[in-house]
């Protein structure tokens, strides 16, 4: 019988397990692994040659090593950054339609900031009638009532995208005294507030406000301060639509100094600009104050499209209080003729009082029609006020009023407003990020029924493209920075905004010497290119510049909804 020495035995038994299993230990299978990329990681520094590796839903490892993966992508030659957030969206309803996001997918976005002023909830029995009235191409139920349930709503039916939003002012405050035009009462502000307070809870970002519309605009700053209050407590911030952005620009951004200072929250300007040639010189003015009011230690900051026009309705041309009430009084209004004569003369003279989108273009050709509810007004998409009302005989003013009457809307409209000397100088700026201010749209179906602005095709890619490669007004690292992590930071957003081992892997992969937009006013619906992979949560959504139609988009939740969790989990452990 021969002599087994045991020891030897279990020594190459130790050996050979645990060396298999430190083996398997450092040949980890990644579900993606991107090769050879430029990283451009959000923080704005060098960019530096790695490879990129998701695992689930997170980035696991960025670095050099074995392509052990599921999938490979050969990015040599290609920038990898995190995927863009878009700080202002109106994709509220273009996402219902089409959850895949085309629009703005192809140019990188993969957070979809909502709620300018006006937000897709709470909404009362009241306000859900109306939006069901209301609705224009895009028909939809409402089968939500909170802001947290619509953002839920979304998630179940399907998005690319991930989606956030803020609590509108003027939602909360229709849900509370209507369309009035008054200050709140006590008991109306409490309802005010803790409507705000159980938004922040599901998750909202904070508090919004739209101050040149109605109702919005019946707001004084006590009733902002005390609804920014509520968000502050939440950890959320105040951004806002400023209640002027031409004759009165200086006097309302004081008013969201003021309002940022006295509630103690961050404040944020949506799309920062001087509208109106007359008031183009009051940039500097506007940056000085900004920039003053950041050195005394309140964090005020903007976000900016890359256009000389902005867009809305032709309710941005005519006086607030024609508007009280909601739109079926004002479109009944606009019937009297004495009321028309009133209107007429006030959309006519210069005022500081209201903010008169009619004269701050300049000249009715300066007025763009790009959006009716009316199939019968459709043949008009595309023409210019004045080209519209040389056809009619009337007036441009008359012919405005004559529009929202006949097609019983506010009428989706394009308005030449600022100076690209002025764009250029606000992309310079460190504290300024960009945002759409349009929906995210499919070039097919009925999408095509409306002409918009061609930001909602090209923003971003315009910045990249025209800005950063062919004008060379900032270096991509930085663009790349005030795309990602400076609005995460802003918004306060958990493990996102950046490349980073164990932030969720939403990432994009772009050709820096191709990207661009193509969309213009004459033309809007038309792709951008030069985004050529888009992953959200470490899922492919766009593979070769082409949509691959996944929908892993989820709700991102800000700060109110963290606290009131950990508040919550306390309460269960103490009970």
């Amino acid at each position: 019988m021969r002599h087994v020495n045991l020891p030897r035995v279990f020594l190459v038994f130790f050996l050979l397990f645990f060396g298999a299993v430190a083996d398997v230990g450092l040949s980890a299978t990644y579900d993606v692994v991107i090769k050879s990329g430029r990283i451009y990681d959000g923080s704005g520094g060098p960019s530096y040659l790695a490879d990129l590796a998701v695992k689930d839903d997170r980035i696991e490892a960025i670095g050099q090593f074995k392509p052990d993966a599921d999938m490979v992508i050969d990015a040599q030659g290609l920038a990898v950054a995190p995927g863009f957030i878009n700080m202002l969206s109106w994709a509220t309803e273009s996402l219902i339609e089409d959850g895949r996001s085309q629009s703005d997918i192809r140019q990188g976005v993969t957070l979809e900031v909502m709620g300018e002023g006006s937000s897709m909830g709470p909404l009362s029995e009241a306000m859900k009638r109306d939006m069901r009235q209301s609705q224009g191409d895009i028909k939809f139920s409402v089968e939500w009532t909170t802001l947290g349930e619509y953002l839920d709503y979304l998630v179940k039916k399907g998005v690319s995208t991930n989606v956030a939003s803020f609590v509108g002012a003027a939602t909360v405050r229709v849900h509370a005294l209507g369309y009035e035009n008054r200050r709140p009462t006590p008991r109306e502000l409490d309802l005010m507030r803790r409507l705000v307070a159980e938004a922040m809870q599901e998750g909202a970002m904070g508090v919004s406000s739209a101050l040149i519309y109605a109702p919005g605009v019946y707001a004084d700053t006590d009733e902002l301060i005390a609804l920014a209050q509520v968000a502050g407590q939440y950890g959320g911030m105040y951004i806002s639509h400023l209640r002027s952005e031409g004759n009165a620009l200086l006097d309302a951004l004081d008013e969201l100094i003021v309002t940022a200072r006295r509630a103690n929250v961050a404040a944020e300007i949506y799309h920062m600009k001087a509208a109106g040639q007359s008031n183009w010189h009051k940039l500097d003015a506007m940056i000085e104050r900004i920039e003053q009011a950041r050195a005394e230690g309140l964090k005020i900051t903007a976000d900016m499209y890359t256009y000389t026009a902005g867009a809305t309705g032709l309710d941005a041309a005519m006086p607030p209080w024609v508007q009280a009430g909601g739109h079926e009084a004002w479109v009944e209004r606009l019937k009297d003729p004495a009321i028309r004569r009133r209107v007429l003369r006030e959309m006519t003279t210069p005022t500081n009082e209201w903010e008169n989108l009619f004269l701050l273009a300049g000249d009715a050709e300066n007025v763009l029609l790009v959006g009716f509810k009316n199939e019968k007004l459709k043949s008009l998409t595309g023409k210019t006020l004045a080209d519209v009302a040389r056809t009619k005989g009337k007036s441009p003013a008359e012919t405005a009023m004559d529009l929202v009457i006949e097609d019983d809307s506010r009428v989706s409209t394009v308005y030449f407003l600022m100076s690209e000397q002025n764009v250029k100088r606000q992309i310079t700026l460190p504290w300024v990020s960009f945002c759409s201010d349009a929906g995210s749209l499919a070039c097919k179906g009925v999408f095509l029924r409306s002409n918009v602005h061609p930001r909602a095709y090209g923003n971003f890619a315009r910045l990249l493209g025209k800005y950063v490669r062919q004008e060379k007004v900032i270096p991509l690292a930085e663009a790349i920075e005030r795309l990602t992590s400076l609005p995460a930071e802003n918004l306060k957003l958990e493990k996102r905004g950046r490349l980073r081992q164990g932030y969720f892997a939403d990432v994009v992969i772009f050709d820096p010497e191709r990207i661009i937009d193509h969309a213009t006013f004459e033309k809007p619906h038309q792709y951008a290119t030069g985004i050529i992979h888009v992953f959200v949560n470490g899922t492919q959504v766009l593979k070769d510049g082409e949509p691959t139609g996944a929908t892993p988009g989820r709700v991102v939740r800000g700060p109110g909804y963290r606290k009131q969790m950990q508040r919550s989990q306390g309460q269960e452990r103490n009970e």
